[in-house]
């Protein structure tokens, strides 16, 4: 308990990170307003320090999935003009055989291989065991990303997730330690102040799933996996933004403390 305390107060603090303030952090977000991807590094600093802080296999883990995510998204937010365009799985998929690399194609290989590393310092204890964590990683990492579209939006699903996954779970002080980080940058991603870019959602993301890849249980690996990779799928056709806002409690869930 107070080791989870504790991480959870390391979370929090990350929100004090400093942060880089030049034009290239400076995006638009959704209502056309300028915002800084500044806190996109607060929280996926606070991502991989609580795993720093974090005993055993698990913290190893969440170091690796989370440097991983951060990675990779620094090289979305920061690099995509370098490289070809494209919008969706299917799009980045579709340059790849045409031949071109895309910034989603390089994420698809450092997240993938981040988290194929974690599931493997986990002590996956067969390949079947070992693919259904590194899918529940990189599912979430990139699950948690593909929600950031408004603001506090995939901050409160990593909250959610943290409590979803907690019940008998041994990685509670990486929860805890996550749960921290995402609500010290709420407010401030809320008020449309700074916003987590897919450097800081992929990072809080991975860690995230490193979480749930430890619950000691099959079915809730397993679950976590395959439901992250059908709201992947699901994304391709359905917008997330339109089912939110036509649904009322959803609605009212994403649109609260803004």
């Amino acid at each position: 308990m107070i080791r989870s305390a504790l991480a959870g107060l390391v979370g929090y603090a990350s929100r004090y990170v400093p942060r880089p303030a030049d034009q290239s952090w400076k995006r638009t977000n959704f209502e056309g307003k300028t915002v800084s991807l500044g806190g996109g590094v607060s929280v996926a600093g606070g991502a991989v320090l609580v795993s720093l802080v974090t005993s055993g296999r698990v913290g190893a883990a969440g170091v690796i999935a989370g440097t991983s995510g951060a990675v990779a998204g620094y090289l979305d937010d920061h690099r995509e003009s370098v490289f070809e365009s494209g919008k969706g799985l299917k799009g980045h998929l579709s340059q790849l055989r045409e031949g071109h690399l895309t910034t989603g194609v390089l994420k698809i290989g450092i997240i993938g291989a981040g988290a194929g590393a974690s599931a493997a310092v986990l002590g996956s204890k067969s390949i079947p065991d070992w693919v259904v964590r590194s899918v529940a990683i990189a599912g979430t990492a990139n699950l948690i990303n593909l929600l950031d579209l408004r603001p506090g939006r995939a901050l409160k699903a990593t909250l959610a997730g943290t409590v979803l996954v907690a019940p008998g779970n041994r990685a509670l002080p990486l929860l805890a330690g996550v749960a921290g980080a995402a609500a010290g940058a709420l407010e401030e991603d809320l008020a449309g102040e700074a916003m987590l870019g897919d450097l800081g959602a992929n990072a809080i993301g991975a860690v995230l799933g490193v979480a749930a890849a430890s619950h000691p249980s099959r079915l809730v690996r397993l679950g976590v996996a395959t439901g992250a990779v059908g709201l992947i799928l699901a994304s391709e056709k359905v917008s997330f933004s339109r089912v939110i806002d036509e649904n009322p409690v959803l609605s009212a869930v994403d649109r609260w403390g803004r």
